[in-house]
């Protein structure tokens, strides 16, 4: 690979904004489990909350941005 190309790839894949998405997935997989009135959220929740803890270890092996 070319280093521009590395470089490119350094930058998109940095921890922090990746975590924070995570993070986000998370939380609105909790929104969605305690909310009581739309029953398809509530069947859903799972999978976010799941997803979003996988997504959140996955890129917790990301480099950090701050080198």
């Amino acid at each position: 690979m070319s280093s521009e190309k590395i470089s490119i790839l350094k930058r998109i894949f940095v921890k922090e904004p990746w975590e924070n998405l995570a993070s986000l997935v998370i939380i609105i997989g909790v929104i969605m489990l305690l909310q009581p009135y739309i029953m398809v959220f509530y069947t859903y929740s799972f999978n976010f909350i799941l997803g979003g803890t996988v997504a959140f270890l996955i890129v917790s092996h990301f480099p950090s941005g701050k080198s």
